[in-house]
């Protein structure tokens, strides 16, 4: 069994207590020993030690991922669901731009309304693809994008598509019947998707489910759209006007059938 050393010696000479470790007495330099003992060293047990806990903890088992979304899990919220259609809305707009931007083809071969439709109906549905302002565009994309996903999260991709589409022809057919032309752009369909957001958020705060949205800035983007009109000859008030009613009256449709 080894010794352990002592805590202190007494020098013969001072009298003082000094280091078992030193040969040569700090205060009087009287020599207490012939030499120092050896420092025991302990056996190196605690870094395999160490080496061994974070083997273990290696080995442990990963921690539990969140599960997917349930349905009415999150209020508001749709299970898991992702804005297919709206990135879909967007990529067609930026394609016939670039379509357009070779000078092959026209935002009226494409669709674009300019006039009166003698019978191209189709054109109602199109037409909101077409731009010829890049401003006006990334306002109005970017709108889609915003509230276009809220509404294909809340209500799901079909119901996205359709107040889409509705909305942009809706408002498009307004403009026409009013004799507003050029009718140009989506800032009808950006204003159906959002007030068919919106109407269904106030309704659902009526029903007593909340979801504390922050509505300052839904406003300030709907004013931004009702003024497009203003910066861009293209795009049309009443396309506007008419988008923002069928989006309203979309909402006012689906919002019972969520929570």
């Amino acid at each position: 069994m080894v010794s352990e050393p002592d805590l202190f010696v007494v020098c013969k000479n001072c009298s003082s207590e000094v280091s078992p470790y030193v040969t040569e007495c700090p205060y009087c330099g009287q020599r207490v020993r012939k030499r120092a003992p050896k420092i025991e060293r302990g056996r190196p047990t605690e870094e395999p030690r160490a080496r061994g806990r974070r083997r273990r903890s290696r080995s442990r088992p990963k921690q539990p991922t969140l599960s997917r979304l349930r349905r009415d899990e999150i209020p508001g919220i749709a299970p898991e669901s992702r804005p297919y259609v709206t990135g879909a809305l967007i990529v067609v707009a930026l394609l016939a731009s670039i379509a357009t931007s070779t000078g092959r083809v026209s935002g009226f071969d494409l669709g674009g309304i300019y006039g009166s439709l003698d019978g191209d109906w189709w054109r109602l549905v199109t037409t909101p693809f077409i731009y010829s302002n890049g401003g006006y565009e990334f306002v109005a994309l970017v709108s889609i994008g915003i509230f276009g996903m809220m509404v294909e999260r809340r209500f799901g991709s079909v119901a996205a598509l359709v107040v889409a589409l509705a909305a942009g022809a809706g408002g498009a057919a307004l403009a026409v019947v009013l004799d507003d032309f050029p009718v140009l752009g989506g800032n009808g369909m950006a204003l159906g998707l959002l007030t068919a957001w919106l109407v269904d958020d106030r309704l659902s705060a009526r029903r007593g489910a909340d979801r504390e949205n922050d509505l300052l800035g839904v406003y300030v983007i709907a004013v931004l759209l009702l003024l497009l009109p203003v910066a861009d000859e293209d795009a049309s008030f009443y396309a506007g006007i008419g988008g923002a009613a069928v989006g309203a009256v979309s909402g006012a449709v689906m919002s019972p059938f969520r929570p």
